[in-house]
């Protein structure tokens, strides 16, 4: 397997750094795609970043992850609470992933505690803002074989 992350971002995380800085932070999407590569670079790896509203957009790349990539970190945003088919798709493929959650989602509303993932992800990064990213990274990339 190659030393290649994919890099996933799902719907509304294109407004980072406007959205909510309460919450999200003043981070932007370029700063999260950096913030990754950055640490994956660290550790010889390098990074394919793709974010969209449009959950099979975001299958298709999971998809194409397999092909060419060691492991996934992914933000599902809104997708995470609702989305058997992206659960799916990263079971299918087999390959490790980190999900990330740029909030700690433990402590804002009930719906956002669920998470379709949490029981399969390899690595979980939960409320360290857009450094939860470079975590995420180096823990999954601890565990890639």
């Amino acid at each position: 397997m190659s030393g290649r992350l994919l890099l996933v971002n799902g719907p509304n995380l294109n407004l980072l750094g406007t959205r909510e800085p309460g919450i999200y932070g003043s981070a932007t999407l370029a700063d999260i795609e950096r913030i990754t590569a950055d640490a994956a670079a660290e550790a010889g790896y390098v990074v394919r970043a793709i974010q969209s509203n449009h959950e099979g957009v975001l299958i298709d790349a999971i998809h194409a992850a397999r092909e060419d990539c060691a492991g996934v970190v992914i933000n599902p945003g809104g997708l995470t609470h609702t989305s058997v088919s992206l659960r799916d798709a990263l079971t299918g493929v087999a390959l490790p992933f980190a999900e990330v959650h740029i909030s700690d989602v433990h402590a804002r509303e009930e719906f956002r505690r669920f998470s379709y993932l949490e029981d399969v992800a390899t690595v979980r990064v939960i409320g360290q803002g857009a450094q939860g990213y470079a975590e995420a990274v180096g823990r999954l990339i601890a565990l890639i074989p």
